[in-house]
Protein backbone atom coordinates (compact mmCIF):
# COMPACT_ATOMS: atom_id res chain seq x y z
CA UNK A 1 0.00 0.00 0.00
CA UNK A 2 1.42 3.80 -1.04
CA UNK A 3 0.64 7.41 -0.54
CA UNK A 4 0.81 9.83 -3.37
CA UNK A 5 3.30 12.80 -3.10
CA UNK A 6 -0.08 14.88 -2.07
CA UNK A 7 -0.67 13.46 0.85
CA UNK A 8 0.55 14.90 3.86
CA UNK A 9 0.09 14.02 7.19
CA UNK A 10 -0.20 15.62 10.22
CA UNK A 11 -0.57 14.15 13.93
CA UNK A 12 0.35 15.53 17.44
CA UNK A 13 2.29 14.38 20.44
CA UNK A 14 1.21 15.13 23.67
CA UNK A 15 4.26 15.44 25.98
CA UNK A 16 4.11 15.24 29.99
CA UNK A 17 7.34 17.07 30.25
CA UNK A 18 7.35 21.05 30.50
CA UNK A 19 6.89 23.45 27.64
CA UNK A 20 10.82 24.58 28.89
CA UNK A 21 12.32 21.02 27.80
CA UNK A 22 10.66 20.99 24.50
CA UNK A 23 14.21 22.43 23.14
CA UNK A 24 15.84 19.41 24.35
CA UNK A 25 13.83 17.01 23.42
CA UNK A 26 14.33 18.15 19.84
CA UNK A 27 18.16 17.90 20.41
CA UNK A 28 17.46 14.47 21.82
CA UNK A 29 15.72 13.34 18.28
CA UNK A 30 18.62 15.18 16.71
CA UNK A 31 21.24 13.33 18.69
CA UNK A 32 19.35 9.51 19.04
CA UNK A 33 17.45 9.21 15.82
CA UNK A 34 18.79 10.73 13.23
CA UNK A 35 23.15 11.23 13.95
CA UNK A 36 23.14 7.58 14.36
CA UNK A 37 21.49 6.70 11.20
CA UNK A 38 22.88 9.73 9.51
CA UNK A 39 23.39 7.58 5.68
CA UNK A 40 18.97 7.79 5.67
CA UNK A 41 18.50 11.15 6.11
CA UNK A 42 19.46 14.51 4.54
CA UNK A 43 18.48 18.15 4.29
CA UNK A 44 18.61 18.44 8.38
CA UNK A 45 18.07 21.88 9.68
CA UNK A 46 16.70 23.69 12.51
CA UNK A 47 15.03 27.13 13.09
CA UNK A 48 13.00 29.33 14.70
CA UNK A 49 9.69 30.24 13.45
CA UNK A 50 7.19 32.70 15.36
CA UNK A 51 8.95 32.23 18.39
CA UNK A 52 8.59 28.19 18.10
CA UNK A 53 11.96 25.65 17.55
CA UNK A 54 11.58 23.79 14.39
CA UNK A 55 13.34 20.77 13.79
CA UNK A 56 13.27 19.36 9.72
CA UNK A 57 14.84 16.71 8.14
CA UNK A 58 14.02 14.06 5.18
CA UNK A 59 14.52 10.59 5.05
CA UNK A 60 14.89 9.25 2.08
CA UNK A 61 14.82 5.84 0.10
CA UNK A 62 18.28 4.46 -0.72
CA UNK A 63 16.88 3.65 -4.40
CA UNK A 64 15.76 7.26 -4.80
CA UNK A 65 12.38 6.07 -5.27
CA UNK A 66 11.03 7.97 -2.73
CA UNK A 67 11.22 10.50 0.17
CA UNK A 68 9.33 12.19 3.50
CA UNK A 69 10.02 15.79 4.29
CA UNK A 70 9.52 16.00 8.22
CA UNK A 71 9.24 18.87 10.16
CA UNK A 72 8.79 18.83 14.28
CA UNK A 73 7.49 21.68 15.64
CA UNK A 74 8.23 22.41 19.12
CA UNK A 75 4.51 23.10 20.48
CA UNK A 76 2.16 21.94 23.06
CA UNK A 77 1.48 18.94 21.92
CA UNK A 78 4.31 18.64 19.57
CA UNK A 79 3.62 19.13 15.99
CA UNK A 80 4.87 16.63 13.75
CA UNK A 81 4.24 17.17 9.66
CA UNK A 82 5.16 14.73 7.43
CA UNK A 83 5.18 15.54 3.28
CA UNK A 84 5.57 12.32 1.65
CA UNK A 85 7.29 12.82 -2.27
CA UNK A 86 6.92 9.95 -4.94
CA UNK A 87 5.42 6.65 -3.70
CA UNK A 88 5.64 6.07 -0.42
CA UNK A 89 4.77 2.18 0.84
CA UNK A 90 2.41 2.88 4.10
CA UNK A 91 4.55 0.95 6.71
CA UNK A 92 7.49 3.34 6.15
CA UNK A 93 5.28 6.52 6.97
CA UNK A 94 4.08 4.16 9.78
CA UNK A 95 7.41 2.96 10.81
CA UNK A 96 8.17 6.61 10.70
CA UNK A 97 5.59 7.46 13.02
CA UNK A 98 6.19 4.96 15.55
CA UNK A 99 9.96 6.22 15.66
CA UNK A 100 8.97 9.44 16.28
CA UNK A 101 6.87 8.68 19.05
CA UNK A 102 8.66 6.02 20.71
CA UNK A 103 11.97 8.60 20.47
CA UNK A 104 9.34 11.08 22.33
CA UNK A 105 8.63 8.54 25.34
CA UNK A 106 12.34 7.03 25.39
CA UNK A 107 13.24 11.23 26.40
CA UNK A 108 9.92 10.91 28.75
CA UNK A 109 11.56 8.14 30.28
CA UNK A 110 14.96 10.23 30.56
CA UNK A 111 12.98 12.94 31.99
CA UNK A 112 11.35 11.44 34.43
CA UNK A 113 13.90 9.78 36.14
CA UNK A 114 14.72 12.82 37.87
CA UNK A 115 10.95 14.30 38.38
CA UNK A 116 9.04 14.94 41.73
CA UNK A 117 5.17 13.57 41.03
CA UNK A 118 2.60 14.65 43.30
CA UNK A 119 -0.97 13.60 42.57
CA UNK A 120 -4.11 14.61 45.12
CA UNK A 121 -7.94 13.63 45.17
CA UNK A 122 -9.36 16.89 46.70
CA UNK A 123 -10.76 15.63 50.27
CA UNK A 124 -8.91 12.39 50.25
CA UNK A 125 -6.01 10.89 52.55
CA UNK A 126 -2.52 12.19 51.20
CA UNK A 127 -0.76 8.56 49.58
CA UNK A 128 3.26 8.78 48.72
CA UNK A 129 3.59 8.31 44.94
CA UNK A 130 4.90 4.81 44.12
CA UNK A 131 6.23 2.43 41.06
CA UNK A 132 5.61 -1.60 40.54
CA UNK A 133 9.02 -1.50 41.25
CA UNK A 134 8.53 -0.89 44.77
CA UNK A 135 5.81 -2.36 45.09
CA UNK A 136 4.53 -6.62 43.79
CA UNK A 137 5.49 -7.36 40.35
CA UNK A 138 2.90 -9.87 40.33
CA UNK A 139 0.20 -7.22 41.89
CA UNK A 140 0.39 -5.07 38.84
CA UNK A 141 0.37 -8.37 36.40
CA UNK A 142 -3.09 -9.43 38.15
CA UNK A 143 -4.32 -5.53 38.27
CA UNK A 144 -3.03 -4.87 34.53
CA UNK A 145 -3.92 -8.36 32.90
CA UNK A 146 -7.64 -7.84 33.06
CA UNK A 147 -7.73 -10.73 35.66
CA UNK A 148 -6.39 -13.82 33.90
CA UNK A 149 -2.71 -13.67 35.72
CA UNK A 150 -4.79 -13.97 38.91
CA UNK A 151 -7.30 -17.12 37.47
CA UNK A 152 -3.96 -18.82 36.14
CA UNK A 153 -1.88 -18.49 39.21
CA UNK A 154 -4.61 -19.57 42.24
CA UNK A 155 -5.31 -22.27 39.16
CA UNK A 156 -1.85 -23.19 39.20
CA UNK A 157 -1.52 -22.90 42.98
CA UNK A 158 -4.64 -25.01 43.71
CA UNK A 159 -3.06 -27.35 41.03
CA UNK A 160 0.36 -28.36 43.19
CA UNK A 161 -2.23 -28.50 45.90
CA UNK A 162 -4.21 -31.28 44.38
CA UNK A 163 -1.26 -33.35 43.72
CA UNK A 164 0.68 -32.47 47.17
CA UNK A 165 -2.44 -34.10 48.67
CA UNK A 166 -3.59 -36.76 46.67
CA UNK A 167 -0.01 -38.04 45.64
CA UNK A 168 1.72 -37.47 49.23
CA UNK A 169 -0.82 -37.79 52.20
CA UNK A 170 -3.38 -40.25 50.13
CA UNK A 171 -5.86 -37.63 50.72
CA UNK A 172 -9.08 -38.64 48.81
CA UNK A 173 -10.55 -35.41 47.20
CA UNK A 174 -11.87 -36.55 44.27
CA UNK A 175 -14.51 -32.94 44.98
CA UNK A 176 -11.38 -30.56 45.69
CA UNK A 177 -11.01 -28.96 42.85
CA UNK A 178 -14.89 -28.38 42.43
CA UNK A 179 -14.44 -26.47 45.64
CA UNK A 180 -11.32 -24.56 44.60
CA UNK A 181 -13.53 -23.24 41.66
CA UNK A 182 -16.39 -22.66 43.47
CA UNK A 183 -14.16 -20.78 45.33
CA UNK A 184 -13.12 -18.72 42.85
CA UNK A 185 -16.29 -18.04 41.48
CA UNK A 186 -17.27 -16.21 44.30
CA UNK A 187 -14.03 -13.79 44.25
CA UNK A 188 -15.06 -13.37 41.26
CA UNK A 189 -18.55 -11.88 42.00
CA UNK A 190 -16.65 -9.75 44.78
CA UNK A 191 -13.91 -8.89 41.57
CA UNK A 192 -14.88 -4.88 41.80
CA UNK A 193 -14.64 -5.02 45.72
CA UNK A 194 -11.39 -6.80 45.47
CA UNK A 195 -9.53 -4.92 42.90
CA UNK A 196 -10.92 -1.69 44.97
CA UNK A 197 -9.20 -2.35 48.22
CA UNK A 198 -6.32 -2.34 46.08
CA UNK A 199 -6.50 1.40 44.69
CA UNK A 200 -5.65 4.45 46.93
CA UNK A 201 -8.63 6.98 45.81
CA UNK A 202 -12.20 6.73 44.85
CA UNK A 203 -13.76 9.17 42.28
CA UNK A 204 -17.03 9.80 42.67
CA UNK A 205 -19.18 12.63 41.05
CA UNK A 206 -19.03 14.89 44.09
CA UNK A 207 -15.31 14.65 43.76
CA UNK A 208 -14.23 13.92 39.89
CA UNK A 209 -10.75 15.91 39.96
CA UNK A 210 -7.77 14.13 40.20
CA UNK A 211 -4.94 16.77 40.12
CA UNK A 212 -0.95 16.26 39.31
CA UNK A 213 2.18 18.59 39.77
CA UNK A 214 5.18 17.35 37.85
CA UNK A 215 8.72 19.59 39.00
CA UNK A 216 11.58 18.33 36.19
CA UNK A 217 14.48 18.66 38.65
CA UNK A 218 17.36 19.72 37.29
CA UNK A 219 20.17 16.71 36.90
CA UNK A 220 22.56 18.50 39.25
CA UNK A 221 19.74 19.07 41.70
CA UNK A 222 18.58 15.46 41.75
CA UNK A 223 21.60 13.87 43.37
CA UNK A 224 21.15 16.14 46.22
CA UNK A 225 17.56 16.27 46.53
CA UNK A 226 17.81 12.57 47.13
CA UNK A 227 20.37 12.72 49.90
CA UNK A 228 18.35 15.58 51.64
CA UNK A 229 14.97 14.45 51.19
CA UNK A 230 13.21 11.30 52.23
CA UNK A 231 9.73 10.01 51.56
CA UNK A 232 8.14 11.47 54.50
CA UNK A 233 9.64 14.99 53.55
CA UNK A 234 8.15 14.59 50.45
CA UNK A 235 4.93 14.04 51.69
CA UNK A 236 4.87 16.74 53.98
CA UNK A 237 5.76 18.74 50.76
CA UNK A 238 2.91 17.13 49.22
CA UNK A 239 0.47 18.01 52.53
CA UNK A 240 1.76 21.18 52.56
CA UNK A 241 0.93 22.19 48.65
CA UNK A 242 -2.30 20.61 48.99
CA UNK A 243 -3.36 22.81 52.55
CA UNK A 244 -2.70 26.03 50.82
CA UNK A 245 -4.52 25.24 47.33
CA UNK A 246 -6.93 22.32 47.62
CA UNK A 247 -8.09 22.25 51.04
CA UNK A 248 -9.28 25.86 50.41
CA UNK A 249 -11.18 24.60 46.78
CA UNK A 250 -8.14 26.53 44.89
CA UNK A 251 -6.47 25.09 42.20
CA UNK A 252 -2.81 23.79 43.01
CA UNK A 253 -0.48 27.01 41.09
CA UNK A 254 3.02 27.64 40.63
CA UNK A 255 3.56 30.43 43.18
CA UNK A 256 1.93 28.43 46.42
CA UNK A 257 4.17 25.32 44.78
CA UNK A 258 7.47 27.71 44.78
CA UNK A 259 6.62 28.96 48.09
CA UNK A 260 6.15 25.66 49.89
CA UNK A 261 9.14 23.89 48.49
CA UNK A 262 11.36 26.94 49.14
CA UNK A 263 10.01 26.77 52.86
CA UNK A 264 11.21 23.36 52.95
CA UNK A 265 14.91 24.53 50.91
CA UNK A 266 14.57 23.55 47.58
CA UNK A 267 14.50 26.41 45.03
CA UNK A 268 12.63 25.03 42.36
CA UNK A 269 12.59 26.58 38.49
CA UNK A 270 8.76 27.48 37.53
CA UNK A 271 9.30 26.89 34.24
CA UNK A 272 10.30 23.44 35.23
CA UNK A 273 6.72 22.99 36.80
CA UNK A 274 3.90 21.15 35.17
CA UNK A 275 0.26 21.50 36.49
CA UNK A 276 -2.49 19.16 35.57
CA UNK A 277 -6.27 18.59 36.39
CA UNK A 278 -8.30 16.21 35.15
CA UNK A 279 -11.84 15.30 35.54
CA UNK A 280 -11.52 11.55 35.74
CA UNK A 281 -15.37 11.10 36.85
CA UNK A 282 -16.51 12.76 33.50
CA UNK A 283 -14.08 10.84 30.78
CA UNK A 284 -15.20 7.77 32.55
CA UNK A 285 -19.12 9.44 32.17
CA UNK A 286 -18.47 9.99 28.84
CA UNK A 287 -17.20 6.60 28.15
CA UNK A 288 -20.25 4.73 29.73
CA UNK A 289 -22.55 6.57 27.66
CA UNK A 290 -21.24 5.66 24.69
CA UNK A 291 -21.33 2.44 25.94
CA UNK A 292 -25.10 2.85 27.14
CA UNK A 293 -24.26 1.36 30.65
CA UNK A 294 -24.12 2.71 33.71
CA UNK A 295 -20.81 4.56 35.28
CA UNK A 296 -18.63 2.11 37.07
CA UNK A 297 -16.97 2.21 39.98
CA UNK A 298 -13.56 4.68 39.44
CA UNK A 299 -10.29 4.30 41.55
CA UNK A 300 -7.22 5.77 41.14
CA UNK A 301 -4.23 4.02 41.67
CA UNK A 302 -0.84 6.48 42.62
CA UNK A 303 1.25 4.60 40.54
CA UNK A 304 3.64 6.16 38.47
CA UNK A 305 3.48 3.38 35.66
CA UNK A 306 0.58 4.03 32.88
CA UNK A 307 -1.64 1.57 32.41
CA UNK A 308 -5.23 0.88 33.60
CA UNK A 309 -7.36 -2.28 34.30
CA UNK A 310 -11.68 -3.06 34.95
CA UNK A 311 -12.99 -5.50 36.30
CA UNK A 312 -16.54 -6.93 38.29
CA UNK A 313 -18.86 -9.80 37.21
CA UNK A 314 -21.57 -7.25 35.21
CA UNK A 315 -21.39 -3.53 33.84
CA UNK A 316 -23.83 -2.85 37.26
CA UNK A 317 -20.70 -3.82 39.61
CA UNK A 318 -17.80 -2.91 37.52
CA UNK A 319 -15.00 -1.07 38.22
CA UNK A 320 -12.30 0.86 36.88
CA UNK A 321 -8.96 1.50 37.91
CA UNK A 322 -6.66 4.17 36.11
CA UNK A 323 -3.11 5.03 37.54
CA UNK A 324 -2.20 8.53 38.05
CA UNK A 325 1.02 7.55 35.65
CA UNK A 326 -1.63 6.71 33.04
CA UNK A 327 -3.28 10.33 33.54
CA UNK A 328 0.18 12.51 33.39
CA UNK A 329 1.13 10.62 30.08
CA UNK A 330 -2.00 10.54 28.18
CA UNK A 331 -4.60 14.01 27.01
CA UNK A 332 -7.70 13.11 28.00
CA UNK A 333 -9.19 11.81 24.74
CA UNK A 334 -6.69 9.43 24.85
CA UNK A 335 -7.53 8.41 28.60
CA UNK A 336 -11.04 8.29 27.36
CA UNK A 337 -10.07 5.74 24.57
CA UNK A 338 -8.48 3.36 27.33
CA UNK A 339 -11.10 3.92 29.40
CA UNK A 340 -13.48 2.71 26.30
CA UNK A 341 -11.28 -0.05 26.00
CA UNK A 342 -11.61 -1.22 29.32
CA UNK A 343 -15.44 -0.89 29.63
CA UNK A 344 -15.98 -3.24 26.40
CA UNK A 345 -14.42 -5.76 29.04
CA UNK A 346 -16.80 -4.82 31.78
CA UNK A 347 -19.77 -4.27 29.25
CA UNK A 348 -19.07 -7.70 27.80
CA UNK A 349 -18.82 -9.55 31.16
CA UNK A 350 -15.05 -10.89 30.27
CA UNK A 351 -13.66 -11.40 34.07
CA UNK A 352 -16.58 -14.30 33.77
CA UNK A 353 -15.94 -15.75 30.88
CA UNK A 354 -12.38 -15.71 31.41
CA UNK A 355 -12.87 -17.12 34.55
CA UNK A 356 -15.13 -20.01 32.23
CA UNK A 357 -12.10 -20.21 30.05
CA UNK A 358 -9.67 -21.21 32.71
CA UNK A 359 -12.02 -23.57 34.73
CA UNK A 360 -12.71 -25.68 32.01
CA UNK A 361 -9.06 -26.01 31.21
CA UNK A 362 -8.40 -26.59 35.31
CA UNK A 363 -11.34 -29.38 35.44
CA UNK A 364 -10.46 -31.07 32.16
CA UNK A 365 -6.53 -31.25 33.01
CA UNK A 366 -7.07 -32.43 36.54
CA UNK A 367 -10.06 -35.26 36.02
CA UNK A 368 -9.26 -36.05 32.35
CA UNK A 369 -5.99 -35.23 31.32
CA UNK A 370 -4.21 -36.14 34.49
CA UNK A 371 -4.95 -39.66 33.53
CA UNK A 372 -3.82 -40.39 30.16
CA UNK A 373 -0.65 -38.06 30.28
CA UNK A 374 0.76 -38.03 33.64
CA UNK A 375 4.42 -38.41 32.38
CA UNK A 376 3.53 -35.25 30.19
CA UNK A 377 1.58 -33.36 32.70
CA UNK A 378 4.08 -30.35 32.68
CA UNK A 379 4.06 -30.29 28.67
CA UNK A 380 0.51 -30.41 28.70
CA UNK A 381 -0.09 -27.65 31.20
CA UNK A 382 2.13 -25.46 29.73
CA UNK A 383 0.41 -25.66 26.23
CA UNK A 384 -2.47 -25.45 27.69
CA UNK A 385 -2.27 -22.35 29.09
CA UNK A 386 -0.83 -21.05 26.02
CA UNK A 387 -4.05 -22.06 24.40
CA UNK A 388 -5.88 -20.03 26.91
CA UNK A 389 -3.67 -16.95 26.57
CA UNK A 390 -3.87 -17.66 22.92
CA UNK A 391 -7.92 -17.45 23.20
CA UNK A 392 -7.47 -14.05 25.67
CA UNK A 393 -6.58 -11.91 23.06
CA UNK A 394 -9.20 -12.95 21.37
CA UNK A 395 -11.16 -10.50 24.21
CA UNK A 396 -8.50 -7.96 23.91
CA UNK A 397 -8.83 -7.32 20.51
CA UNK A 398 -12.50 -7.45 20.56
CA UNK A 399 -12.00 -4.66 23.06
CA UNK A 400 -9.97 -2.37 20.82
CA UNK A 401 -12.74 -2.97 18.25
CA UNK A 402 -15.51 -2.39 20.66
CA UNK A 403 -14.18 1.11 21.59
CA UNK A 404 -13.24 2.15 18.18
CA UNK A 405 -17.03 1.35 16.76
CA UNK A 406 -18.64 2.96 20.57
CA UNK A 407 -16.31 6.13 20.36
CA UNK A 408 -15.54 7.05 16.36
CA UNK A 409 -12.03 7.49 16.88
CA UNK A 410 -9.79 4.42 16.26
CA UNK A 411 -6.23 6.54 16.10
CA UNK A 412 -6.58 7.54 19.84
CA UNK A 413 -6.43 4.53 21.19
CA UNK A 414 -3.41 3.90 18.32
CA UNK A 415 -1.85 6.78 19.39
CA UNK A 416 -2.23 5.77 23.53
CA UNK A 417 -0.93 2.24 22.74
CA UNK A 418 2.21 3.75 21.33
CA UNK A 419 2.91 5.54 24.26
CA UNK A 420 2.16 3.10 27.08
CA UNK A 421 3.83 0.65 24.83
CA UNK A 422 6.83 1.95 22.88
CA UNK A 423 9.13 -0.59 24.51
CA UNK A 424 7.36 -3.17 23.53
CA UNK A 425 6.91 -1.61 19.97
CA UNK A 426 10.87 -1.44 20.45
CA UNK A 427 11.48 -5.07 20.92
CA UNK A 428 8.57 -6.20 18.33
CA UNK A 429 10.70 -5.03 15.62
CA UNK A 430 12.06 -8.31 15.54
CA UNK A 431 10.50 -11.23 14.20
CA UNK A 432 11.11 -13.61 16.84
CA UNK A 433 9.86 -11.09 19.54
CA UNK A 434 6.48 -10.36 17.41
CA UNK A 435 6.10 -14.56 17.64
CA UNK A 436 6.92 -14.44 21.45
CA UNK A 437 4.27 -11.97 21.96
CA UNK A 438 1.66 -14.00 19.86
CA UNK A 439 2.38 -17.37 21.76
CA UNK A 440 3.62 -16.32 24.88
CA UNK A 441 1.50 -15.84 28.32
CA UNK A 442 0.31 -12.47 27.30
CA UNK A 443 -3.60 -11.76 26.87
CA UNK A 444 -2.41 -8.86 24.73
CA UNK A 445 -1.76 -9.22 21.07
CA UNK A 446 1.44 -7.76 20.02
CA UNK A 447 1.07 -3.43 20.38
CA UNK A 448 2.27 -3.52 16.52
CA UNK A 449 -0.56 -5.59 15.54
CA UNK A 450 -3.25 -3.95 17.54
CA UNK A 451 -1.85 -0.59 16.54
CA UNK A 452 -1.62 -1.56 12.80
CA UNK A 453 -5.34 -2.76 12.99
CA UNK A 454 -6.63 0.23 14.58
CA UNK A 455 -5.09 2.48 12.26
CA UNK A 456 -6.22 1.03 9.35
CA UNK A 457 -10.01 1.03 10.71
CA UNK A 458 -11.14 3.40 7.91
CA UNK A 459 -14.85 2.79 8.95
CA UNK A 460 -15.15 1.15 12.65
CA UNK A 461 -19.00 1.68 12.40
CA UNK A 462 -19.73 -1.14 9.55
CA UNK A 463 -17.94 -4.10 12.06
CA UNK A 464 -21.14 -6.01 13.17
CA UNK A 465 -19.19 -8.51 15.12
CA UNK A 466 -16.40 -7.57 16.83
CA UNK A 467 -15.63 -10.70 18.96
CA UNK A 468 -15.95 -12.59 15.44
CA UNK A 469 -13.57 -9.77 13.76
CA UNK A 470 -11.26 -10.13 16.68
CA UNK A 471 -10.84 -14.40 16.30
CA UNK A 472 -10.42 -14.22 12.33
CA UNK A 473 -7.57 -10.97 12.68
CA UNK A 474 -5.86 -12.52 15.65
CA UNK A 475 -5.38 -16.12 14.07
CA UNK A 476 -4.58 -14.43 10.72
CA UNK A 477 -2.03 -12.41 12.84
CA UNK A 478 -0.65 -15.50 14.11
CA UNK A 479 -0.32 -17.08 10.64
CA UNK A 480 1.32 -14.27 9.32
CA UNK A 481 4.14 -14.63 11.17
CA UNK A 482 4.55 -18.05 11.10
CA UNK A 483 4.84 -17.91 7.38
CA UNK A 484 7.75 -15.56 7.66
CA UNK A 485 10.03 -17.84 9.07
Amino acid sequence: MAVTATESTSFFIQTEVAPSYLGDLLRFVYQEYIVPYYQNFANVRRWIDGGREVLAFTLVDPHGLWQIDVELVMSVPLEVKMTPVGSVPHAVLSRLKDDLIIAVQVFEEKIRRTTLYFAWVPERSAVPERTLRKSSPALGRILFGNMLMFFVLFLALSYAVFIVATEVFRVPVEYFPIVMIITQFIMVLFSDKIVKSMGDWPITASSPYAHILQYHVPPEQFEQLQRTYTRDDLLEIKKEIYGRTLAFGALVDVQSAQEVFSRHGLGIRPENLLIRTVNVYEIVKEAAARFRMPVPKIMISNVIMPNAAATGPSPRFGLVLLTTGLLAQLDEKEVLAVVGHELSHVKRRDPIALFALVSVEYLLRVYYFLNFFYYFGMLYFLFSLGVVYFIAKFFEARADLEAAVELGRPELLAGALRKIGYRRLQLERLQQNRIGSWVGWNPHPPISFRVERLESLKEPYSIRHPFIESVKDCVAGLLSELRRL
